[in-house]
């Protein structure tokens, strides 16, 4: 089986850091997500995602750690979370600053739009 390769965006002021390495088993989103057109910036995460899932990692643990994110960037990161809920052994990681009660709130209201993903919540 070929080897998947890796996304590695760094992040900038409108677009996440995103890493998605299946090899050494890096699955995470950073930062702050208002890009332009958010489809078509999600668009090749969502691609890698359906590859992915037809032979993931025994366990899959998604990173999410961002700062701010707009409405349209919100509906692909719960196409992404839709995706997980499609591949056994995955779970979340739900990183928010302490002080940030809406990003907590975000990850809260997301873990209950997908039941079947576990959704760990970490405060830094």
């Amino acid at each position: 089986m070929a080897t998947m390769e890796v996304i590695n965006l760094e992040g900038t002021e409108d677009t996440p850091k995103i890493i998605l390495d299946k090899e050494r088993g890096i699955f995470e989103i950073s930062g702050r997500s208002l890009p332009e057109d958010a489809a078509e910036f999600y668009a090749p995460i969502l691609e890698w995602l359906d590859r992915y899932q037809a032979a993931p990692n025994p366990e899959t643990i998604f990173r999410f750690k961002l700062e701010y994110f707009n409405t349209a960037s919100s509906k692909l990161i719960l196409d992404i979370l839709s995706k997980l809920d499609n591949i056994p052994g995955s779970r979340v990681v739900w990183y928010y600053h302490e002080d940030d009660e809406d990003m907590e709130e975000a990850g809260e209201e997301f873990s209950e739009l997908v039941e079947t993903v576990p959704f760990e919540f970490k405060s830094y």
